[in-house]
């Protein structure tokens, strides 16, 4: 499915089943594909899953316009208006979590049922006050170092068919990461503490404990920040956990919508 923002960019989307609306963002460079493990699980149970292909991403238009989280951010919120889509549970992966922060922050949190981050700290530069930023990087390294390639994501194989589904993806619409290096630098600019620890809803984080990109410690220390926030570390898994170690991210999930 398409849907055309205000300012003229075609997102792709689908938008399947009924219920409680989960919607779903995918981390910088990825696609919707990602989530195929997860998908089937959530329909399964009941959800509406809404999950989205943010602009210059998967098979959504490339484009110069808007690379900023503010405007993601404002892209879901367009699309979720659109669609009527009310209570969201919101789920994103590393960039796509904080695409939410964003969203809340210019929203505020009204409305919204839970919030789930998945590997993704809610500041990326190291600091004195802040040893949980991406890997070891600090203000002097910004922001030359995020153009340089980041490295593997991934500790474990994510699943073939998964694999298969995302590179199908990327062999018809390559990410262009020299494009949208404006918003890798947006993203890795913000600090969104004061956003989580006004969250009201439940909040959920859900890391890795072998991704290369965070020390999986920051999700209990960010998770205290929020009134009603819990993490969860699952072993053996890199920064894409819902691909890597579907199985145990799948259960984590699942406890914790049952629980709402």
């Amino acid at each position: 499915m398409q849907f055309t923002t205000s300012d003229q960019v075609t997102l792709d989307y689908t938008d399947e089943g009924s219920g409680q609306p989960i919607v779903i963002l995918t981390g910088f460079g990825g696609s919707k594909e990602i989530w195929r493990a997860q998908i089937p699980v959530l329909l399964r149970a009941g959800y509406r899953v809404i999950n989205i292909d943010a602009r210059c991403q998967g098979l959504s238009q490339h484009t110069a316009k808007g690379l900023r989280l503010s405007r993601h951010a404002i892209d879901a919120h367009e699309l979720m208006v659109a669609r009527d889509v009310q209570q969201p549970i919101l789920l994103g992966n590393s960039m796509g979590a904080s695409t939410w922060f964003a969203y809340l922050s210019l929203y505020g949190n009204a409305g919204i049922r839970a919030v789930i981050d998945v590997d993704q700290t809610p500041k990326m530069i190291n600091t004195p006050d802040w040893p949980y930023g991406f890997k070891k990087v600090e203000w002097r390294d910004f922001p030359d170092y995020f153009k340089k390639p980041l490295g593997h994501s991934t500790f474990k194989k994510i699943d073939d068919a998964t694999y298969a589904a995302v590179k199908a993806v990327e062999k018809q619409a390559p990410f262009d990461g020299a494009l949208t290096l404006p918003l890798l630098i947006n993203h890795a600019f913000q600090d969104w503490r004061d956003v989580i620890s006004a969250l009201s809803m439940p909040f959920l984080i859900i890391a890795g404990a072998r991704s290369p990109y965070f020390n999986a410690d920051f999700a209990a220390v960010t998770a205290k920040m929020a009134a009603a926030g819990q993490s969860v570390v699952v072993p053996d898994a890199g920064h894409i956990v819902m691909a890597e170690q579907s199985g145990a991210f799948n259960r984590v999930l699942m406890e914790f919508l049952k629980a709402l």
